[in-house]
């Protein structure tokens, strides 16, 4: 089974390329570290207050891979730095 999910975040407290940049590459080095998914920035990176990312988690089980997902991306809409704005998802 394999889930696909892209998020839209909103930087408020960038003021930069590189300021959005560090924020993003903080938080998605830490959501590869700290779950079983692969995640990079889709769009949006010539754009300093936003971001699209995509995540996938692949696993045997449609609700180990759900979990796994859904955790990452918890993990993410935790960081105070960026707010959600949009999630979908796609079970391929």
């Amino acid at each position: 089974m394999i889930v696909y999910a892209e998020c839209e975040f909103l930087i408020p407290t960038a003021h930069s390329l590189k300021e959005k940049r560090a924020v993003l590459q903080r938080m998605l080095t830490r959501t590869k570290q700290k779950f079983n998914v692969s995640v990079s920035e889709l769009d949006h990176q010539d754009v300093w207050q936003r971001t699209k990312v995509g995540i996938v988690a692949i696993a045997s089980d449609k609700r180990a891979v759900e979990r796994e997902l859904m955790m990452a991306i918890r993990f993410l809409e935790s960081n105070p730095e960026w707010e959600c704005i949009e999630i979908n998802k796609e079970y391929l």
